[in-house]
């Protein structure tokens, strides 16, 4: 039977009762569950690491989370064409549409052929140290640059497509994808772009220059930042979740990846609908 991938948020304990549920569904509709590390702990059973589920060939990823669920996830599959449907345990969920309540609609359309599949870029991110690529990843979300516990400002260069834009300093720097940018972008005071749009964010964070603002730049640009000068303990952050840092003189490559995530809608929600549930767009 083919697999189905099942990777879950840690500490919901309303997974202890949805988890035997969904296992069941899908062992009766003749797929074979694959749970990864923590979703096999609310069934008291083994379960494999995030980055060796890619290998099974799954036919789906559901993840029963938040965001950040997904964005690991979404990491862990992003060299797969594997479609991933997400289910909201967090609280905002701009990526994960798809309420709880609806899952197994969501699942029963994925079967029929009848739901959306929903294309997202990645962005690809390489820091330079010494010379050469000292670290790579694949970003749905973002790469941030940002200080640690000391509050002093960094000093930045910003090159687009090899052209010089600013010198300046900061708390640091956003360089998003579409996606993206109602994460940390948006915090920023960065603009909100639409998932579909081919383009890339850069975003200081506090920036002493209060002329310097948030760029929006073609996909294919491909953006260079320069550490010139840092506080210690200040960081390059993917996704929110890794993390690696940085030293003086460190430079970070981004432009667009080559490869996308699927991901698995209804398409009955959408971005303006989580604008006006969950952040109150229109309301007086």
């Amino acid at each position: 039977m083919p697999y189905v991938a099942i990777i879950s948020k840690p500490q919901k304990p309303e997974l202890v009762e949805l988890l035997p549920e969904l296992v069941k569904w899908l062992e009766s509709h003749n797929y074979t569950p694959a749970l990864d590390e923590t979703s096999a702990e609310y069934m008291g059973q083994q379960g494999l690491a995030r980055e060796a589920m890619p290998k099974l060939c799954p036919e789906l990823v559901i993840v029963l989370g938040g965001d950040g669920t997904l964005l690991s996830a979404a990491r862990s599959f992003a060299r797969t064409d594997t479609p991933i449907l997400s289910a909201n345990l967090g609280s905002l969920g701009f990526l994960t549409e798809v309420p709880l309540s609806e899952l197994y609609k969501t699942l029963d359309a994925w079967r029929e052929g009848s739901c959306k599949v929903d294309e997202r870029g990645m962005m690809h991110a390489e820091l330079m140290r010494d010379g050469g690529v000292f670290q790579a990843w694949d970003a749905l979300n973002d790469v941030v640059i940002a200080k640690g516990a000391i509050a002093r400002m960094g000093d930045y260069i910003i090159e687009l497509g090899g052209q010089l834009v600013a010198r300046f300093r900061a708390d640091g720097i956003i360089v998003s994808t579409p996606t993206g940018s109602t994460a940390y972008n948006l915090a920023a005071n960065g603009p909100i772009v639409m998932g579909t749009v081919n383009a890339m964010i850069v975003t200081p964070i506090c920036p002493h220059l209060l002329t310097l603002r948030p760029i929006v730049v073609p996909g294919d640009t491909e953006v260079r930042v320069y550490v010139e000068g840092i506080a210690d303990q200040t960081y390059l952050t993917v996704d929110g979740q890794e993390a690696v840092e940085l030293k003086l003189h460190d430079q970070l490559r981004c432009r667009q990846s080559k490869y996308r995530v699927r991901l698995v809608r209804l398409g009955e929600h959408g971005l303006f609908n989580v604008l006006r549930s969950k952040l109150k767009w229109g309301e007086r």
